[in-house]
């Protein structure tokens, strides 16, 4: 099921908006903190998100500049200020769309559809996995969290990739060699603790200590992040 975040101040039609989306078979929800737009984000893992241009606290185009630091998901302005300098400024600032109001709620979702579709057809999985806060970004490994980004190499990313998948359970060694190399049954056990002290460091420099913890004799998994 497709997840869709409402970020609208008016709390009639961000309700009414809902409830149309959600006849069509999405999961929604309503921003209410405008103060943390982005900690809405991380919290419900949006596949799309409608945005409104004038918001408490930050505008719509601040909030979009931020989720484009950590996401690549549709976002679809919803504005009355619908002159072309408006048009312009969303799309500059990562917009897929833009709908002026006042609005049809079927407009809409068609809208909605063919940004999804456009999106995720090649993605059916979902586009991000989500460990307190920090988003994993499965379309171009990256790593997002509190406003700022962190590029993966291959391993980087697959490593994290699967103690995401595992949450706060621990992994053994052997399954993540098993992932990383396959069946190659001669690469050195070392070759791990290379690529985990690496991306440990990496983790670490931005601000991200303590997110791998080691779990002697075991393996590895997520832990609280500390920084």
């Amino acid at each position: 099921m497709y997840k869709i975040l409402i970020v609208e101040d008016d709390e009639i039609i961000a309700a009414e908006i809902g409830r149309h989306l959600e006849k069509w078979g999405y999961e929604t929800e309503a921003v209410t903190d405008f103060s943390n737009v982005l900690g809405s984000f991380g919290r419900f893992m949006p596949h799309l998100v409608l945005m409104d241009i004038g918001l408490p606290f930050y505008n719509g185009y601040y909030w979009c500049g931020e989720i484009r630091k950590v996401s690549q998901a549709p976002i679809i302005f919803i504005s009355s200020a619908s002159d072309n300098m408006n048009i312009i400024m969303a799309v500059n600032m990562g917009g897929d769309d833009f709908i002026a109001k006042p609005f049809d709620l079927e407009v809409l979702s068609a809208k909605v559809q063919a940004a999804l579709r456009r999106a995720y057809t090649f993605h059916e999985q979902g586009a991000f996995l989500e460990y307190q806060g920090i988003l994993l970004n499965l379309s171009d490994m990256s790593l997002g969290f509190q406003g700022g980004r962190v590029e993966l190499s291959k391993n980087e990313f697959r490593i994290l990739q699967i103690l995401f998948e595992h949450g706060g359970r621990t992994v053994t060694r052997e399954s993540i060699m098993k992932r990383l190399w396959d069946d190659e049954c001669f690469v050195d056990d070392n070759t791990l603790t290379v690529n985990m002290n690496r991306l440990r460091k990496k983790l670490e420099g931005e601000g991200l200590e303590g997110l791998i913890v080691t779990k002697k004799g075991v393996g590895y998994q997520l832990g609280a992040k500390k920084g």
